[in-house]
């Protein structure tokens, strides 16, 4: 990496061609943007509340994201991606402070998540082979230990954009789920696009175990959930793998967080579950997606998932400019700040109820016989803790924990 890059130009592919959007520049370290004449007359919006489609060229904010629009810095690798890109510049000699947020698009370039891709296109090279799991654990604790370069560069190519804190991989899978192979660029017939997650140094070892229960819960509970799946390991009680939702075959869809749609912090969270509601409203106009966003708020709050920050809920939109809510994600047992539900539940954050969230669903507009079966739907999955974490073999520790935690509200 010798200069900095100072412009960068945006784009967008649905999965055939790549239209230009705009073009990024950056002078005396501040951004500015500008939408393509063209992209602005075919009147789709990629960022309508904070990037709104406009003829002149904007001055990005310097917050929250670093100078850049929530809609572009959706696109970075956060936590565990940065934590590579970091370290392997530290072994090439150059202070991260000194790599712009343009540098950073550019090592994202036509491989990362969502369908925005960015020229110069520095994305590391990946080499389709195939990859055993257990050893790719193993180089993620070399990492998290402080570790060589070539493992370095092996993980980046590995991990794409991907967001969070745990160490994860960008694979390929078999229809299968036989054969892994690495490489998210070009798509094999009888392959499909997936996300594999490992242990973080404060995790234990079943924490993939954990993960898959709650995706199972959470699919009996009526949320729209990805394919997940549970490889067995060596090391652990399993890696925790979930298919892929910002891709559909060959097409891709434009993927964007909460947090990049509403330009809020999502390390201090400030948010509420009322928001997120209204953001649901105004962007899909479909009272079925207000649905599915209440299904997940009651999910989060009843199953003790207290790390649901603004970052861990996204929306798509395709080709034609309709935007649905994504796949739930990240939903495991966690604590959030000081303890508390990252995103409130009717201003309440420490203590939320099943009274909160009825009057959350009222707030809504949703009747009375949906909140409740909602509810009742919810906490029948939740039931299933106890038998499923240990057919997965979750610690008995964890498991009593966990129990405590969800039986909370019975």
């Amino acid at each position: 990496m010798s200069q900095p890059i100072t412009e960068v130009k945006v784009g967008v592919n649905f999965g055939s061609e790549t239209q230009p959007v705009g073009r990024l520049a950056m002078r005396d370290r501040i951004i500015y943007f500008e939408y393509n004449d063209a992209f602005i007359q075919k009147d789709i919006e990629i960022s309508p509340i904070r990037l709104p489609l406009q003829q002149n060229v904007i001055e990005l904010p310097q917050r929250p994201f670093d100078g850049l629009a929530g809609v572009f810095s959706d696109s970075l690798p956060d936590g565990w991606g940065r934590l590579l890109f970091d370290r392997l510049i530290r072994s090439q000699g150059i202070l991260p402070a000194s790599i712009t947020p343009l540098d950073r698009l550019a090592h994202v370039g036509l491989s990362g998540m969502g369908a925005l891709v960015y020229e110069p296109d520095n994305s590391p090279l990946d080499n389709q082979e195939f990859i055993g799991l257990d050893h790719l654990a193993s180089q993620t604790e070399e990492v998290l230990q402080g570790s060589s370069e070539e493992v370095l560069k092996e993980l980046l190519a590995l991990n794409g954009s991907s967001a969070g804190a745990r160490p994860k991989a960008l694979i390929v899978l078999s229809d299968d789920r036989k054969e892994i192979a690495y490489g998210t660029k070009k798509l094999d017939e009888g392959f499909e696009p997936w996300l594999v997650k490992f242990s973080n140094s404060q995790d234990g070892q079943d924490a993939g175990a954990i993960e898959y229960v709650y995706a199972l819960m959470a699919k009996e509970a009526g949320l729209v959930m990805p394919d997940v799946h549970l490889f067995s390991s060596q090391k652990s009680a399993g890696y925790f793998a979930v298919k892929r939702f910002d891709r559909d075959g060959k097409k891709r869809l434009h993927t964007h967080t909460a947090s990049g749609l509403l330009h809020s912090d999502f390390r201090t969270p400030s948010q509420d579950y009322e928001d997120l509601l209204t953001l649901t409203g105004a962007l899909t106009k479909d009272t079925r997606e207000i649905e599915k966003m209440y299904r997940l708020a009651v999910f989060n709050v009843l199953a003790h998932n207290r790390d649901d920050h603004a970052k861990n809920f996204s929306f798509l939109m395709d080709e034609n400019g309709t935007w649905k809510l994504a796949p739930a994600y990240d939903l495991t047992f966690s604590s959030g700040p000081n303890g508390e539900q990252s995103t409130m539940v009717m201003g309440e954050g420490r203590n939320p109820k099943i009274s909160h969230l009825i009057k959350l669903g009222q707030e809504a507009k949703l009747s009375k016989n949906l909140i409740d079966e909602i509810i009742d739907q919810t906490m029948s999955s939740l039931g299933d803790w106890k038998d499923l974490a240990k057919n997965h073999h979750v610690t008995e520790a964890n498991i009593d924990l966990i129990a405590k935690a969800i039986n909370n509200f019975k």
